[in-house]
């Protein structure tokens, strides 16, 4: 499903990021032998994400670790809930520790965020999006999240979509030209999506030829003016909604007609999941290969 060499590195410039030239306190505290079990605990109720992330960060700092997943990504958890327990060298197990939890609890929070707003708009023919508005270089992982808890995911970089926002219309001289441009140039078989911000623009856009309209920022009133405007004069246009959307608001805006709905709040603005790690036995010392760390 992904590329496992970009995710390794990823999680590799993180633990690097994390030891340094060594984890100080635990080569003073632990002997290099000893071995522990521990228990990853989701400390309040979530939206689980980023088990696989976690376990792989693991298995980087020592392939000899034991990982089991006891829920799945996507399960609804309680507090308290113990949602995997991993063995092995008890140095590796916090050397690896926080990078690993810091991907699950961002992930799980992302995942908990979007599944609240996906559950506000429960019943209606409307996608709940992400925006780029992501950790610079956790990308993947946040819009992993966002599938995760039920959303869905808007274009992944700028390679993959042609989007003309506020300052591309400004630079290229008005909605239309814009659109017409990016029709010219742009690979035949990518949908052209424009921002507007009044009717104004929507006419603009409508009459360039674009497949997409976003109603950025716009009143509830103003987007059921716009999304009438819009159907009266083409069945086939996409209509998205996005700016200053809430949990509050949102099942308002859906219900003006939009068919898309982009959130970036869901990757900016989640809050980290609470989540810990709790070694619960550590019985003897015992001969271990922890050297598994990838260099680079």
């Amino acid at each position: 499903m992904y590329n496992t060499n970009f995710i390794d590195k990823i999680l590799l410039n993180a633990l690097h990021e994390d030891i340094g030239s060594g984890d100080i306190t635990t080569s003073a505290l632990i002997p290099e032998g000893h071995v522990s079990t521990s228990e990853i605990i989701a400390k309040e109720a979530l939206v689980l994400a980023g088990l696989p992330f976690a376990e792989r960060t693991f298995k980087l700092i020592d392939c000899s670790i034991k990982f089991r997943s006891l829920k799945k990504d996507g399960s609804r958890v309680k507090a308290k809930t113990v949602v995997a327990k991993i063995s092995g060298n008890t140095g590796s197990l916090l050397k690896a520790e926080r990078v690993a939890l810091n991907v699950l609890q961002r992930c799980s929070g992302i995942a908990t965020l979007t599944n609240k707003y996906v559950g506000q708009i429960k019943g209606m023919q409307v996608k709940i999006t992400d925006t780029r508005k992501t950790a610079p270089g956790l990308r993947l992982f946040d819009k992993y999240a966002v599938r995760t808890g039920g959303g869905h995911n808007h274009r992944y970089g700028l390679f993959d979509g042609v989007l003309i926002k506020d300052n591309h219309i400004v630079a290229a001289g008005g909605v239309g030209k814009a659109v017409r441009l990016a029709r010219s140039k742009a690979q035949h078989l990518l949908k052209i999506e424009v921002e507007v911000k009044n009717i104004r623009e929507v006419k603009e856009a409508l009459s360039a030829g674009a497949d997409v309209i976003m109603l950025d920022n716009m009143s509830i009133n103003e987007m059921k003016k716009a999304v009438s405007f819009i159907r009266q004069n083409s069945t086939v246009v996409s209509i998205e909604a996005s700016g200053n959307v809430t949990l509050d608001n949102v099942r308002s805006i859906a219900e003006t007609g939009v068919g898309i709905i982009s959130v970036g709040a869901l990757t900016h603005s989640a809050p980290a999941a609470d989540i810990s790690m709790n070694i619960i036995l550590s019985p003897s010392l015992k001969k271990t290969n922890s050297r598994c760390l990838k260099q680079g």
